[in-house]
């Protein structure tokens, strides 16, 4: 048990001190491209079904695969492998300094004045058209992918890896990249997505609203508004289309007291303050938090009572 709870921590550690490889050395890219290949084989009748009878399988191969070279890592080399396998494998899924380079690409531009660089860069991380946007929209929407990328990018996979091991991180990872590349609602992917959506939906239920919570105890912690964040998160949660979306990206807004706006969409926070470029650093701040207190907070302690319980030893024949 200390040993999972070792790479966990290696894992986050790896991600912050180096950030994201290659795409050709990147098993998320690897996933990334392989379904790429198959979803025009999925096109040509009974697309719900063969889109989920694809989305299942996806997950439950890229979660197999790597829960069982994992235990073959343990059985074969002893603990110390484990330790550096799964860490390995969580630095792949969660993505800290990721989101916090995009974020700052996007802070870089603006601190130019240069607005189109800003879009630019803004269109690589949000699904949204961003060539119309103002300042106060590319701030809004990055904060907004900050928020939301705290659940999808972080403390989802944490969350996975605390109650499965290493291989329920990559699963969920898997499910993130599935809707992301076939989880729309338009003409060509609406039925063999439809699946992929709602596993995406189904994952994220419980890590979005233990995330929401953190982020109100960072808020406090960091000296941001964290009353006016509890408040926008029991009132704003619920406007996304999404079921789990608002509850980060409420307590965002209301953590820093501004309005989060997708345009024709939603609009989350009463706005007493203007987005700037310092709240785009207190969002990081904010992130990185959170993820801190979710490892110390959630992860040890559902890991230990796991182990306690014997979960480990039946998953992985850890001692």
């Amino acid at each position: 048990m200390l040993a999972l709870i070792a790479a966990l921590a290696g894992g986050l550690g790896l991600d912050l001190a180096a950030g994201d490889p290659p795409n050709r050395y990147h098993p998320v890219a690897w996933l990334g491209r392989a379904i790429g290949y198959f979803v025009p084989l999925l096109k040509g009748g009974a697309e719900k079904a063969r889109g989920a009878a694809f989305a299942i399988a996806v997950v439950a191969l890229a979660g197999l695969a790597v829960h069982f070279a994992a235990a073959a890592s343990f059985y074969v080399a002893g603990a110390i492998a484990l330790v550096v396998f799964s860490a390995v494998m969580l630095k792949m899924a969660v993505a800290v300094r990721g989101m916090e380079r995009h974020a700052r690409a996007i802070m870089a531009c603006l601190e130019r004045n240069d607005l189109p660089g800003a879009r630019q860069n803004l269109s690589m991380i949000v699904r949204r058209p961003t060539a119309d946007l103002d300042e106060q929209h590319v701030l809004s929407a990055t904060i907004e992918c900050v928020s939301e990328s705290t659940v999808d990018g972080i403390t989802g996979p944490m969350f996975y890896y605390s109650l499965l091991g290493p291989g329920g991180a990559f699963a969920y990872r898997a499910i993130n990249t599935l809707d992301s590349m076939v989880g729309y609602k338009d003409d060509y992917y609406k039925d063999i997505g439809w699946m992929s959506a709602r596993l995406d939906t189904l994952a994220n239920y419980v890590p979005a609203r233990i995330t929401a919570f953190f982020m109100v105890l960072s808020a406090k912690i960091l000296g941001a508004d964290w009353k006016n964040s509890l408040q926008m998160l029991q009132r704003d949660h619920g406007k996304t289309f999404s079921p789990n979306a608002g509850y980060p990206m409420a307590t965002m807004a209301g953590a820093l007291r501004i309005r989060l706006e997708k345009i024709g969409h939603y609009s989350l926070g009463d706005g007493q303050e203007q987005a700037t470029l310092e709240k785009c650093r207190a969002a990081i701040s904010i992130m990185k938090l959170t993820t801190l207190l979710f490892f110390l907070a959630f992860s040890v302690p559902a890991m230990s009572v796991l182990y306690v319980a014997g979960w480990w030893r039946l998953l992985l024949g850890f001692p």
